[in-house]
């Protein structure tokens, strides 16, 4: 059974930019190279589990090579390609499917350079921006997932090449609904191939971009610590402490 949103968890004031920040908890390296296709040893022998990924943040990304899936560093925060060296350009961590297609600066990666962010969580916050509160959502058993994706390269500097992705986002689910209007795009495993497909149609790779399954993600509100990027513990997912208490005491 789908897990509710408490009432107390409605929007109230401030909304973070969706998908902000997201997760991927998996300590064993092979176990998750298992788990997303990959061949043993694909992924850097410095991988570590994350609980507070950020944008402009280094992670990884799966695209296709010839029949393979390959893992390639990244850096959260798309720069398109025509961007010049030595330039501070503003990141695009989310790109909004509607209309995803058309618009210059996803058009290009859309139709050559689409990929797979492996996560198993992703945060949203409610409450005021003085006392936020926030919301973890994940899978019941924590098992990771793919967020649609698209990365470009560019050169921060004559000398450099730097490769950026961004996080597709769409309308939200029901469970979500209450928190954001918004939620990254989860593609299930036929969905990820497809999407991965070098041939794809365009209109069928457009009709994968819809919100996960309601029964998919549960959600449950989080410490606090989620709130500074400078937080990456496993203590980020404890659950969230209860309210003090209020007192009252009889005259």
């Amino acid at each position: 059974m789908r897990q509710p949103i408490p009432l107390f968890w409605a929007r109230t004031g401030y909304a973070e930019r969706v998908c902000g920040r997201f997760t991927l908890t998996k300590s064993e390296r092979a176990e998750l190279e298992d788990e997303m296709g990959l061949a043993r040893g694909s992924l850097s022998p410095g991988y570590q589990a994350r609980f507070n990924i950020a944008p402009t943040d280094e992670h990884f990304i799966v695209r296709q090579r010839l029949e393979e899936r390959e893992a390639v560093p990244a850096k959260w925060g798309l720069v398109n390609h025509w961007v010049q060296p030595g330039t501070r350009p503003a990141p695009q961590i989310n790109a909004r499917s509607e209309g995803i297609d058309r618009r210059p600066a996803f058009r290009d990666a859309f139709a050559s350079r689409r990929c797979l962010v492996p996560a198993d969580g992703f945060f949203e916050w409610v409450g005021e921006k003085s006392a936020r509160k926030p919301i973890w959502f994940h899978r019941p058993g924590r098992e990771a997932f793919w967020f649609a994706g698209l990365y470009e390269s560019w050169n921060p500097t004559p000398d450099t090449r730097q490769r950026t992705f961004t996080i597709i986002t769409t309308t939200a689910n029901s469970l979500v609904a209450p928190v954001h209007d918004r939620m990254p795009v989860i593609l299930s495993e036929n969905a990820a191939e497809e999407w991965l497909n070098p041939n794809g149609e365009p209109a069928r790779l457009l009709a994968l971009l819809q919100p996960a399954p309601d029964s998919l993600l549960i959600a449950r509100e989080v410490s606090t610590l989620a709130n500074s990027v400078k937080n990456d513990s496993p203590a980020i997912l404890e659950p969230a402490e209860p309210p003090p208490q209020q007192l009252s005491f009889e005259p």
